[in-house]
């Protein structure tokens, strides 16, 4: 856990894909060094892309959860119509549902918002 905020299961650090296993590999490669400039700068260009897709892919994804969220709240104001003596009590489990589908979509947003903390500031 770096800077306080707890990794979700499977987490990995952005650019922490073939990409950094590829640029490992190229690092070991004898290259004369104006040939090995231009490469350490067009990988260095690649991964500070890579790392801007992620955070945009990683704040898109909480924005997705907040409406998934407002939609599911619309439902929700059938609850004010019930009352507890309701003859269909199943609709008291459906309601508890949306519940439960707020919950899950808060967790969701909130991991894609934790890990778009982790990566580097631009």
């Amino acid at each position: 856990m770096e800077s306080g905020v707890p990794r979700p299961r499977g987490w990995r650090p952005a650019g922490d894909t073939s990409f950094r296993r590829f640029a490992a590999v190229i690092r070991d490669v004898e290259l004369d060094c104006d040939c090995r400039a231009r490469l350490d700068a067009a990988l260095a260009r690649f991964a500070a892309l890579e790392g801007r897709r992620t955070a945009r892919a990683h704040l898109a994804d909480a924005r997705r959860q907040r409406e998934r969220i407002e939609s599911i709240l619309a439902f929700l104001k059938d609850l004010d119509e019930l009352v507890a003596t309701e003859a269909d009590r199943n609709v008291f489990a459906e309601i508890a549902g949306l519940f439960d589908d707020i919950a899950a979509a808060a967790a969701d947003g909130s991991r894609a918002l934790q890990m778009l903390a982790e990566l580097p500031p631009e």
